[in-house]
């Protein structure tokens, strides 16, 4: 996922943040995701349950966790104790991932929720749908939208029941789908009155424009960008300090096998010590004259 630097009254569905917002609206959020989902998958979705920004935190701190963007559970019955489906619904503005693998790590994560300690009916598991839209061409085709489920290569037809589906929307396509879907993704992408060019898309205008009026929202949004800014601006550093360390370690190759400890001590060196170890690696002419260097160097700071 990515997010938007607009101002909050340029945001379109397909920003991360208002997406979010709308779906955990209490008073619209549902009616949203089942109409969304109505068209973009052509059939009709009962009563749902959404999840907006929902959490998966990694089960050890050296692997990453997931956020998506908006789960959506149908449950199979009026009385919701067995889920039919899942869906994963992401608007995605990144381009340099790789989309394929990115959601095969989503899927797998999710696919853990449903299956406790000690189950072994795993035709229980919902359905899911791993619904990406994005403002550009994953696949090169100009297709509006990409389906994958996994069939038998050996045998022709032979469909593989595991209940899972990768869907790709691509907002630009002109090939596939039909006018509704290609109706729904133009406001999706673009979000205005002119572009509510249907029943549904002007029903979801209407919650759509609910949203941006209410203060709170601004509010929230003002501070998600203090966030992004705090966030963008670690991530701008933590890139100078690797790069700077880098270049150090560079500097020292040719000597010889760096050892361990020295490797670890530039990791743990802020950015104005790494400045200044980085002039002592340009100055030494081999590792252990650059130690020596560093052990001078830290004599005097005392």
């Amino acid at each position: 996922m990515s997010y938007s630097n607009k101002p909050f009254e340029e945001l379109d569905v397909l920003d991360n943040f208002l997406m979010n917002a709308i779906a955990m609206n209490q008073e619209v959020g549902e009616a949203f995701c089942r109409k969304v989902l109505s068209v973009l998958l052509q059939r009709k979705i009962g009563k749902v349950k959404v999840v907006a920004q929902y959490t998966l935190p990694a089960q050890n701190p050296r692997y990453r966790g997931i956020r998506m963007d908006v789960k959506v559970e149908e449950p199979e019955s009026g009385d919701g104790t067995r889920l039919a489906n899942v869906y994963d619904l992401e608007p995605h503005l990144q381009k340099n991932l790789h989309l394929p693998r990115h959601n095969r790590f989503y899927q797998a994560k999710m696919d853990s929720r449903y299956m406790k300690r000690g189950d072994d009916d795993f035709s229980r598991m919902p359905n899911l749908f791993v619904i990406t839209i994005l403002n550009f061409d994953p696949f090169g085709y100009d297709y509006m939208m990409y389906t994958f489920e996994n069939r038998c290569t050996e045998v022709e037809g032979l469909k593989y029941e595991d209940g899972l589906k990768f869907i790709y929307f691509n907002t630009g396509g002109t090939k596939g789908g039909n006018g509704n879907i290609k109706t729904m993704l133009q406001y999706l992408h673009h979000s205005t009155a002119d572009n509510a060019m249907d029943d549904t898309t002007k029903e979801l205008h209407g919650y759509v424009s609910r949203v941006k009026t209410a203060p709170e929202i601004k509010e929230e949004y003002m501070r998600f960008e203090e966030f992004l800014a705090y966030e963008r601006k670690e991530a701008a550093q933590e890139a100078a300090q690797d790069t700077r360390i880098q270049s150090i370690l560079e500097l020292l190759e040719d000597y010889g096998e760096i050892p361990e400890s020295l490797k670890e001590e530039l990791q743990c060196a802020d950015s104005d010590t790494l400045r200044r170890y980085h002039k002592l690696a340009a100055k030494a002419d081999s590792i252990e004259a650059f130690t020596e260097m560093l052990c001078s160097h830290k004599a005097s700071q005392t």
